[in-house]
């Protein structure tokens, strides 16, 4: 049996003046689950957010979060959620244990329930060593888990988080994610924004891609690595001349040329790459860090949107769509 939505929102649209932040977008979000929703700068992530938040009115469009009306409702609404957004809510002048109760007292919590809670996420999040520590003198890991923790406070059944891993070294972002997998594990639904889409392909059952202030694709990831296309051979040349020299032996490839740098798609069948590889053979020229990989979020961020290469084939983007 499927899991009830979470998160059901359908024809959202909000303009500002002349401007349309959004326009018509549809979600859909399983109870349980994490939904990364992507695109470019200014394509409509925050708008959403903050619309699903209840922080701002959609001028169209019906919100329903945690099967409660947030238009007529936004109280229930709020009483279910939780939100770490990328600015960090933490006063960097208290402790972090000063902070989490500040936050459990603002969501009404009883002083037992609040000492409860704060000590329990401070051991969560492995802060309890630092709990009497000033936040100035912590890391942006160590910041970052905070936020998480004030954003948890209130035992939410849903979490908006914008951008968690910002600015993290790969250690902390892998910790990050691993906290995030235990709350989905325990039945927290998560909806995401990420400027990195390793950690959307790594994290998220969902992806949702907005751009312009419209859905352009929405599936597994999976299923939207799927409609990009079979494998990508990838690899250098030493010169420009020998890209020259090449480049009639890849008329008959879906092939990208940039400076010395060659992208070419090739099929799933040991057959496609051996016909790649005599091309280059036949044309006399000598590849280096020479890569064959499958395709990631990234090559549908950049077939989807086309803001990576200009020159990218429109037969692509059309077939993406």
């Amino acid at each position: 049996m499927a899991a009830a939505l979470a998160i059901a929102v359908s024809g959202l649209t909000k303009a500002y003046g002349q401007t349309t932040g959004i326009f018509d977008v549809d979600l859909e979000v399983p109870g349980g689950t994490v939904m990364a929703l992507l695109g470019p700068n200014g394509a409509g992530k925050t708008t959403t957010l903050r619309i699903l938040s209840t922080l701002l009115r959609p001028d169209r469009g019906t919100v329903r979060v945690g099967g409660f009306d947030a238009l007529v409702q936004p109280d229930r609404v709020q009483a279910l959620i939780g939100v770490v957004n990328q600015a960090s809510a933490i006063d960097e002048k208290l402790s972090g244990r000063v902070n989490l109760t500040m936050f459990a007292r603002l969501h009404r919590l009883s002083w037992r329930t609040t000492r409860q809670r704060t000590a329990e996420l401070l051991e969560r999040f492995d802060l309890t060593g630092a709990a009497g520590q000033v936040v100035r003198g912590y890391s942006g890991g160590m910041r970052r888990k905070l936020d998480l923790a004030v954003g948890l406070i209130g035992r939410p059944s849903i979490l908006f988080l914008d951008e968690p891993t910002t600015g993290l070294d790969p250690a902390s972002r892998h910790a990050l994610w691993d906290i995030i997998r235990g709350l989905v594990q325990d039945g927290t639904t998560v909806l995401l924004t990420t400027q990195y889409l390793d950690e959307a392909d790594t994290l998220a059952d969902l992806v949702t891609f907005i751009d312009g202030g419209r859905v352009i694709a929405r599936g597994t990831p999976a299923e939207l690595k799927a409609r990009v296309g079979g494998r990508h051979a990838e690899f250098t040349l030493a010169s420009a001349d020998e890209a020259r020299r090449l480049a009639p032996a890849l008329s008959a490839f879906q092939a990208t040329l940039e400076g010395t740098r060659v992208r070419v798609a090739i099929g799933d069948r040991p057959a496609d790459l051996a016909r790649l590889m005599l091309a280059i053979e036949h044309a006399g020229t000598e590849p280096a860090d020479y890569q064959v990989r499958t395709p990631s979020l990234d090559d549908v961020y950049f077939t989807l949107t086309g803001h990576e290469r200009t020159e990218q084939r429109a037969d692509t983007l059309a077939a993406a769509r």
